[in-house]
């Protein structure tokens, strides 16, 4: 078999596969168009990351086992059925803007087949225990062999050494052994959890990091590298300030609740009708805040941050004593006015109705194949020239599968094959098999 790679062109500053797709006239592509990702994850981590690729405008090739798929395909209620299917919501968060291909990656007959997507691909991410790709003769040395210039990310939930590194990382394990949950919940009560799956996204996100950097060395070396990361790195690069008072201060922190635990007066409060959060940063903004709620700001007892700290529970308790007199859109108006940073605690109907949330683009909204059109959260990046989008809703399960090896086409070992990307109009880019 020849080792010899397809020639590659520039796309900005960024080589990537030759033959890219090219938008049709008048159509804006993403930042990333015409980058490849092979997306061999599952669950959230991986997926959340890819689909942030795909977003900005990478081509993404879910591969999807033929035993249901991905594990997130099942996870429900809520799941939104209709006489065409059945869908999960948690499904559809995560796995928007990429095509599905049900794949045995066990079958040999499926070997030339995987080793062309493997050739086209710029990235590829796995969240597989350590182990599994050697085992599936997807180890690092062949994928290199395979594609010399591929940036190949691995998730995994302890790390990909280590004498925790074979354990299965879920997120809320990761929550607990990452410490997160030990500084999180009200002074006295139990320790929780994040509401949304923290240690998952931040692995996702980093990932999305490592990639882009790998992507931007590429271009001096000419060679692709494994990048890695986990849940649990994430957790503690999350730890911040709490892991500095740690480490450098020697303090372990606990429980904090819904106030800051170095900043005073920096929390939630309630209002006659509800809660609001108010944010008093530094000394002149105490300075203006005080009088609204009837306190002198030189009062010795809360003149300086730290005092403040230190007198807490009296602050609070005069603070609530006037804050209950009035509703929260009257306290936030005054607060604005004065300059003190506030802002109302909602729920989520509350937020995804709110005009600048609308304003912003932060909910999507695309026609899926078997649900009709549904909204979902919208990426929170904007850019100038290259914008991201919702190109395609999430995809049922296989959906691509015939159009992707329509496309392959394999017929031995001197095959070639036309994939092309899902609104590609050029001529096809090849993937190479050989």
């Amino acid at each position: 078999m020849r080792s010899s790679q397809p020639p590659r062109r520039e796309i900005g500053h960024l080589n990537v596969s030759a033959e890219s797709d090219v938008a049709s006239p008048g159509v804006e592509r993403g930042p990333l168009a015409g980058v490849h990702v092979l997306d061999l994850s599952r669950v959230l981590a991986g997926p959340y990351c890819t689909m942030i690729l795909g977003d900005l405008g990478a081509d993404v090739i879910k591969i999807e086992q033929p035993n249901g798929g991905d594990d997130t395909r099942s996870w429900g209620p809520p799941f939104m059925t209709t006489p065409e299917g059945r869908e999960s919501a948690y499904f559809l968060s995560t796995n928007r803007n990429k095509r599905s291909v049900v794949i045995d990656l066990k079958d040999p007959g499926e070997r030339v087949f995987l080793e062309g997507l493997v050739r086209w691909a710029d990235v590829i991410v796995e969240n597989f225990r350590p182990g599994v790709m050697e085992r599936l003769d997807l180890g690092d040395e062949q994928l290199q062999r395979l594609n010399p210039g591929l940036v190949r990310l691995s998730i995994s939930g302890f790390g990909d050494d280590g004498p925790e590194s074979s354990r299965v990382g879920y997120d809320h394990i990761l929550q607990a052994e990452g410490g997160l949950m030990s500084i999180t919940g009200a002074p006295g009560g139990p320790m929780v959890k994040v509401g949304v799956p923290i240690a998952d996204i931040t692995a996702g996100l980093y990932g999305v990091i490592g990639i882009l950097a790998g992507l931007i060395e590429r271009v001096g070396s000419g060679r692709g590298q494994r990048v890695s990361t986990s849940l649990l790195a994430g957790q503690i690069a999350l730890h911040v300030f709490q892991g500095a008072r740690y480490l450098v201060a020697g303090e372990v922190p606990g429980l904090s609740g819904n106030q800051h635990p170095t900043v005073s007066p920096y929390g939630v409060f309630e209002a006659h009708d509800g809660s609001l959060v108010i944010a008093v940063g530094n000394e002149a903004i105490w300075e203006r805040f005080a009088p609204l709620v009837a306190i002198e700001p030189r009062d010795e007892r809360f003149a300086t941050n730290a005092l403040r700290l230190a007198h807490t529970r009296e602050l609070n308790e005069l603070m609530t004593s006037a804050l209950s007199q009035r509703d929260v859109a009257s306290w936030l108006r005054d607060l604005s006015s004065a300059g003190v940073p506030a802002g109302r605690v909602k729920r989520l109907d509350e937020v995804y109705s709110d005009p600048q949330v609308r304003q912003q683009n932060l909910v999507w909204s695309a026609p899926h194949t078997t649900l009709g059109t549904i909204e979902l959260p919208g990426s929170p990046l904007r850019f100038g020239r290259s914008p991201v989008s919702l190109r395609f809703a999430p995809p049922t399960f296989g959906e691509h599968t015939d159009e992707v090896r329509g496309e392959f086409d394999a017929s031995g070992v001197d095959a070639r094959a036309n994939l092309r990307g899902p609104s590609d109009t050029s001529s096809p880019r090849t993937i190479r098999s050989d």
